[in-house]
């Protein structure tokens, strides 16, 4: 079984999240270069990759998620 994930970065120069949705998460990590200009804050996984799509639209769109999620995930956003 596949899993689809939802993964938040925060950029480390401005702080600006970056969201995004990838069905190989070690490999995007590497891709984004995480540990030299982007930070991982957390990632969601998801068994439907319709499912993992929908989350990533409305994370990218929409400001209540955004913000339900930065919540969530406080102190991650802050270390």
């Amino acid at each position: 079984m596949n899993i689809y994930w939802i993964y938040v970065l925060k950029d480390k120069t401005n702080g600006e999240p970056y969201y995004g949705y990838t069905s190989n998460l070690e490999k995007r990590l590497k891709e984004h270069n995480v540990d030299k200009k982007w930070k991982f804050v957390g990632c969601e996984g998801y068994a439907s990759e319709s499912d993992a799509r929908k989350r990533e639209k409305k994370l990218k769109h929409y400001g209540q998620s955004r913000t339900h999620l930065k919540n969530r995930l406080e102190k991650s956003f802050e270390l």
